[in-house]
């Protein structure tokens, strides 16, 4: 593929646990492609919810992204020693009308169905004891998918005023992920397909705050047996911190791409090498995928 020199993507995983093997399929593809086009490749560390954060799995992730030959660009982002920019863009918000204090309860959303119907709009609330939700003027309906193409959203998700500060003070995930990507200058996000729904949402806060919005990529989800999402959540097994090969070879098979001949003889930096030169993004599944029938050569690695 041809040089791209701005080319800037991101691996962004949060410290709530290990990496798993759903994990290194969705940083892998964000490698392989920024490599591919000769870009920049990043990691940030999305350590803004503390109740659900495992101590010691940040630095544990980074271990295993270098383990894996991952290595990236620049220094690390710690989303923790981000406060004050997403404060500063809490506050440009506000000034300009585009956000409200909200004291809804889950209980009273879920009544409705799920969304919530704008009912503290127009009530000017104080923030005690209150979250924060974007006042939506700029909904996003749809979005192209690199992959998948022309994707449309649930009208009625996609004109929701969603929260970008929690009731407990704490940043939401859609307000942090937009700031800190457009503070890099990420061009494309790739990443797996279970965060294609919240795209339309980062792409309305984009709009709101004027940022350049990068294109996107959604990878197939990872599948335990019982065909639920391969998560930490669900207790994952952690990546092998043995010979590395294999699994990435399995990575490469789930995501659809060639292997070397020979590849159990190269080097971990030649076959990551390969597999740059290689990359195909148009072959790469849209299903999600069960993981016990995409492991042919990981199955004896411990």
């Amino acid at each position: 593929m041809a040089a791209h020199s701005t080319y800037l993507g991101r691996f962004a995983p949060s410290p709530s646990g290990t990496l798993h093997f759903g994990s290194l399929v969705a940083a892998l593809g964000s490698f392989l492609q920024a490599r591919s086009y000769r870009g920049q490749w990043h990691v940030r560390i999305e350590d803004i919810d503390p109740p659900r954060e495992i101590p010691g799995a940040a630095d544990a992730i980074l271990r295993q992204l270098t383990h894996y030959g991952l290595y990236w660009d620049g220094p690390v982002v710690y989303q923790s020693q981000r406060s004050q920019a997403y404060l500063d863009v809490l506050s440009e918000l506000a000034r300009q009308g585009l956000s409200y204090n909200c004291d809804c309860t889950r209980a009273r959303i879920q009544q409705l169905g799920g969304l919530y119907d704008g009912h503290c709009r127009q009530r000017c609330l104080s923030t005690r004891h209150a979250a924060v939700r974007l006042r939506q003027t700029r909904p996003v309906l749809s979005f192209i998918d690199r992959l998948r193409g022309e994707i449309h959203a649930d009208p009625a998700l996609a004109r929701e005023d969603f929260i970008i500060r929690r009731r407990d003070g704490l940043f939401a995930y859609n307000l942090a992920v937009v700031v800190d990507d457009a503070a890099l200058g990420v061009t494309e996000v790739v990443r797996g397909a279970d965060l294609i729904e919240p795209t339309v949402r980062q792409l309305a806060l984009y709009r709101q705050l004027g940022y350049k919005e990068p294109g996107y990529l959604h990878l197939p989800l990872a599948l335990t047996p019982a065909g639920t999402k391969l998560s930490k959540q669900n207790h994952a097994p952690t990546l092998s911190d043995g010979d590395p090969l294999p699994v990435l070879a399995d990575a490469l098979v789930f995501l659809n791409q060639p292997l070397a001949q020979g590849w159990r003889d190269l080097t971990l930096e030649s076959m990551l090498d390969w597999a740059i030169r290689h990359w195909s993004p148009a072959s790469i599944p849209l299903a999600p995928q069960d993981t016990t029938h995409t492991h042919p050569f990981s199955k004896d690695v411990g």
